[in-house]
């Protein structure tokens, strides 16, 4: 029919007549349009397929994704699903449905269409995941390094204002705490710039080097986070050496939808609120979204009812997103704006706050952060492409008295990287790179005191990445990477004054690489094995600081040099269908290892004195967990976990802020209905630590405690509406303790008390 339009077609260009000419020239481009939607119709990639159970019943509302493309949906009532559009390659695919292990297929699309029909197995206890932060789109038991997921469901997770605190689930996981608005996290012992934050894969730069700065992420329009425990400069080259955590984002809407989502928190120890509100939608081809978010809570209560004086903190975020999934490949954009008002817990404020309240007026640090990032893929025969980037800007801001501007500096930072996948085969994947940083820290406004210089830092790296299976059942992965970074700051003072600082001029490389393997003995049997060699470069702070910074003077010293860290890892796991057993073991030996630590002295005005140091160092420990659900007791989950961690300097001294040893338990009671409550679940958990006495130099001992939490809620459901709601009551006994990693140790007050809380969400959608 074409080539007949095509034949009868008038192209007669030499007439007179403009119209003519004009109706001639849109009959072409007609026809044009017409013959690449033909061949785009004919060649369109799809799968399709039913999805079942083990009695062969169809399963509704199946979720069906893909990671790397960012594109998914859920099947019907008879359990069909169909994903179409689709590009060329090898993809991975992930079935999900609640109750049932998760299926992972990897298909090869070649312009056809592809039938695959799904049986999922029920299983109580949850499964495998895709996970994206080790280099690789691979399911967590395919990776040699061992990839911790955690899900950021309502039923599963705690209730509290503060959002690091639900990482600490994981075990290895622990957070330095300064009250409940700033938290940093800590992996095995090590944190600041030792461990790398990852907003949905972008490096996030916000002045993250000190405790008294928050992480700077709120769980707004996150689905899962991804914990890498252990060396992963890698991928991620400086202040990856302690390990990594990927938020990644929501998914976007199935299909042909436009769902959304509010949801609220309230808290009783914080007096605190929590909303956020979002919306998204998916077409064939395209995909938007939006989220926003609002936090405000005051004074924490400590254990045993007294409050700490400017522990109040308010958050406000919008978050953004679109994109276009196509045969092509997948290109997507977001926006991310984020703003902390957050309370200083120090000597002034607590002697000048006389009642509780929520308002930041006195004694407080602002940051203002925008984030734009662009992620796309391109498919290209036997290639994949990634060409990523990002541009983020922080502004910080401390405050004294009522708008008594203490310091001001802006941190801008582009960030940008290149993955070629090479051409593969079902056994192997081979995977080059480049990436990027420039970033500048300007001082602005001429703020009376200068934490830290006018300095540009810039780093370039290039690595390599190859995966092969042998037999089925083994794995080795491996790479290696060049980094070159360099920083340079401007002189603050002149030489004669006492506080002179002199400009910086330094230039680091370093090379980093891994090797490691997994084996399955059996299908429920694994080992893994990975051996790592890692870097950090020192930073802007530890190399110039000299000044008070909150409860503390801080002194840096600009002849200290790169830390090399080579850790070796050995982990275990073993599942049936009912039961999980997991052992971890690592040993990582630093050499020149960078920390804070109390000098013992005081300046003129009795404020302690602090310096960044440097020691061949080591850190050593492991982590176990069991997950228990007997098959006679349909409605019983029982789950523990222990982490333990030693830091010790090379002349035995042991090393500051390394947690205590936890051991956690978790009892969960969980059926599909009673009554009008769906899903109806009750779960008890406790946390013990146990007495730190490996206290660094100047360093006190901690003494143990033991918190226990307990929550139930569940779904109720009015004709097609569903309303999840929760309470929670953590810390239940009140207890008055104090976390060795507390920072509000150093002015002698306790983490907060009991707290209660409720949640409520309320999905909502519309199916086109």
């Amino acid at each position: 029919m074409l080539s007949r339009i095509l034949i009868s077609t008038n192209l007669n260009f030499d007439s007179k007549n403009s119209n003519i000419k004009t109706f001639k020239m849109k009959q072409i481009i007609i026809i044009f349009v017409m013959i690449i939607l033909y061949h785009t119709i004919q060649a369109q990639n799809k799968i399709s397929g039913i999805i079942t159970d083990q009695d062969n019943k169809p399963l509704p509302g199946t979720t069906v994704f893909m990671p790397e493309i960012n594109k998914g949906t859920v099947s019907d009532n008879t359990g069909k699903y169909e994903l179409s559009n689709l590009p060329n390659g090898k993809i991975k695919i992930q079935f999900s449905y609640v109750g049932y292990t998760n299926k992972i297929e990897t298909i090869v699309m070649n312009d056809n269409s592809l039938e695959m029909n799904i049986t999922l197995a029920f299983s109580i206890i949850g499964t495998e995941e895709i996970v994206i932060t080790g280099g690789y789109n691979s399911t967590q038991h395919e990776n040699a390094v061992k990839i911790e997921t955690l899900k950021l469901n309502p039923r599963s997770i705690k209730s509290t204002p503060n959002f690091m605190e639900v990482l600490t689930k994981i075990p290895g996981v622990d957070m330095i705490s300064k009250g409940s608005g700033i938290s940093k996290p800590v992996i095995r012992g090590l944190s600041m710039n030792d461990i790398l934050v990852l907003n949905n894969g972008v490096r996030f730069e916000n002045y993250q080097y000190s405790s008294h700065h928050p992480l700077g992420i709120d769980e707004f329009g996150i689905d899962d986070i991804e914990v890498i425990k252990g060396p992963a400069s890698l991928l991620y080259g400086s202040d990856a050496i302690g390990g990594v955590i990927n938020f990644i984002k929501e998914k976007p809407a199935p299909v042909g939808t436009v769902v959304g989502d509010y949801n609220l928190q309230l808290f009783s120890n914080t007096l605190g609120i929590t909303n956020n509100l979002g919306i998204k939608g998916t077409s064939k081809n395209f995909f938007g979204g939006m989220r926003f978010g609002q936090k405000s809570n005051a004074d924490f209560l400590q254990g045993g009812g007294a409050y700490v004086p400017n522990s109040r903190f308010n958050e406000y975020s919008l978050k953004t997103n679109g994109g276009f999934t196509g045969k092509v490949g997948t290109f997507k954009l977001f926006y991310d704006y984020n703003k902390q008002k957050l309370g200083l817990v120090e000597d002034e404020a607590i002697d000048a706050i006389t009642e509780r309240g929520r308002e930041n007026k006195i004694w407080y640090q602002e940051l203002n952060t925008h984030l734009l990032s662009s992620q796309n893929k391109l498919y290209l025969g036997k290639f994949k492409l990634d060409i990523n980037s990002a541009y983020q800007n922080t502004e910080l801001t401390h405050l004294g008295d009522v708008n008594e501007f203490e310091l001001q500096m802006k941190l801008a930072t582009l960030t940008y990287e290149t993955r070629l996948y090479l051409p593969s085969d079902a056994n192997s994947e081979y995977i080059i790179g480049f990436q990027g940083m420039n970033q500048t820290n300007t001082n602005i406004n001429d703020r009376e005191t200068i934490l830290l210089p006018d300095a540009t830092t810039d780093n370039y790296s290039v690595f390599g990445l190859l995966q092969h299976t042998f037999f089925e059942k083994l794995k080795l992965q491996t790479g290696i990477r060049y980094d070159n970074k360099s920083i340079v700051s401007q002189a603050i003072g002149s030489p004669e004054s006492i506080d002179y600082r002199s400009p910086l001029d330094k230039d680091y490389d370093s090379y980093s690489g891994s090797f490691g393997a997994t084996y399955h003995v059996t299908e429920k049997l694994l080992f893994r094995a990975n051996l790592a060699a890692a870097f950090r470069t020192p930073n802007l702070a530890e190399l110039t600081s000299n000044g008070q910074h909150e409860t503390r003077y801080e002194l840096g010293d600009n002849s200290l040099i790169p830390e090399k860290s080579y850790e070796a890892d050995l982990s275990m796991h073993y599942h049936e269908d009912n039961f999980t057993l997991d052992f971890a073991g690592f040993y990582n030996s630093i050499n020149n290892y960078i920390f804070i630590s109390p000098t013992g002295d005081t300046t003129d005005s009795g404020i302690s004195i602090f310096k960044y140091m440097q020691s061949n160092s080591k850190l050593f420990g492991g982590e176990a967990g069991i997950h228990f659900h007997p098959k006679f007791i349909e409605w019983m989950h029982f789950e523990t976990t222990y982490a333990t961690v030693i830091g010790k300097q090379e002349n035995g001294d042991y090393l500051p802020f390394v947690p205590a040893d936890k051991l956690k338990i978790e009892f969960r009671v969980e059926t599909e209905k009673i009554s009008f409550l769906h899903r109806p679940y009750v779960l008890v958990n406790s946390t013990t630590a146990l007495n730190q006495n490996n206290a660094a130099p100047d360093e006190t001992v901690t003494a143990g405690y033991t918190l226990i939490d307990l929550s139930t809620g569940g779904s109720i459901k009015w004709k097609n509406q569903s309303v999840f709601i929760g309470i929670s009551a953590n810390n239940i006994f009140d207890v008055k303790y104090i976390d060795h990693l507390s920072t509000l140790k150093e002015v002698n007050l306790y983490n907060p008390g009991r707290n209660i809380a409720l949640t409520l969400k309320v999905p909502f959608g519309i199916k086109n």
